[in-house]
């Protein structure tokens, strides 16, 4: 079966008819919708990929060959017009101009809009978060943290062994080793290796991932950690977690943290990472982009 799936991605991700291409997105959102359903995370990336890649053809097609607002008939032969005019181009597509201009105005953020794709397949396959732990006080769903802060966390850890608080969601972005959820209770795990944590905000829940954490960070059973959380300076966690970390990086406005609709959303404060490990410079060095460090 895989195999095969594998091949319709990669056709897909080669083959472009405009005529046909309603038929191939329909056939990309059922195998979106299948790996959502068996947490093929390799396979939903690769056919949200393709469905990106078709949209962005179909797209470029549409700008390329018709002219906006020139029905049949209208003074312009066809060469001046473009192949298709945009009534024969909507009849025989079944795509409106008005949908055209809503890709392209997507596909001009590509990597927020594949998570958005993302996080909707996570929803239809019935994959909610538990319940609002990430942004006390704000009434919104659970947020997830993008994926530049993760891929950057994976660099200077040279990977992820542990996430001991997350959700089937955020694996797809995290891909960490091993992972709790709220069900399995992190906090009553053992914890090794190279962690990231983004722990509940709520208290207790925070101050109690936080010392548990850094108790293994002294222990030595956490080699390395990535710890990210608000600014809350005034907190004793806060400034237990700093007495332990190597570096923390105070982020240059707030991050737009991803909710399970795919939308961008806005905290009532900035951010810190803790950094606890032997590669200081690292940490420095990549996330130095992102605010300053001390």
């Amino acid at each position: 079966m895989s195999g095969d799936v594998s091949t319709r991605v990669n056709g897909a991700m080669m083959a472009f008819s405009p005529q046909e291409f309603r038929t191939s997105q329909a056939k990309l959102d059922a195998l979106i919708a299948y790996a959502s359903e068996v947490k093929d995370w390799p396979l939903l990336d690769d056919a949200i990929d393709a469905k990106l890649d078709q949209q962005s053809r179909f797209v470029g097609w549409w700008d390329t060959t018709i002219t906006p607002g020139q029905g049949p008939g209208r003074g312009k032969t066809s060469a001046e017009r473009g192949v298709f005019s945009m009534r024969d181009a909507e009849s025989q597509t079944g795509i409106t101009h008005q949908q055209v201009s809503r890709w392209n105005k997507s596909l001009e953020k590509p990597d927020q809009y594949r998570e958005k794709l993302r996080l909707a397949a996570y929803r239809k396959a019935g994959l909610e978060p538990e319940e609002n732990h990430r942004a006390e006080g704000t009434g919104e769903n659970e947020w997830f943290t993008p994926s530049q802060y993760i891929e950057a966390a994976r660099e200077v850890m040279d990977g992820i062994d542990l996430d001991p608080a997350s959700h089937e969601v955020a694996q797809a972005t995290v891909r960490a080793c091993r992972y709790f959820t709220r069900q399995d209770d992190g906090l009553q795990q053992a914890w090794h290796g190279r962690v990231w944590l983004n722990p509940p905000y709520a208290q207790p829940h925070i101050a109690r991932f936080v010392s548990k954490l850094t108790a293994e960070v002294r222990e030595g059973t956490v080699e390395q950690a990535i710890l990210l959380t608000h600014n809350y300076t005034d907190t004793a966690w806060f400034h237990d977690a700093e007495a332990d970390a190597a570096l923390l990086c105070f982020t240059r406005g707030r991050i737009r943290f991803i909710d399970i609709d795919g939308a961008l959303c806005a905290p009532t404060q900035g951010q810190t990472f803790f950094y606890f490990g032997d590669r200081a410079h690292e940490f420095r060095r990549v996330f130095g982009a992102f605010g300053f460090v001390r």
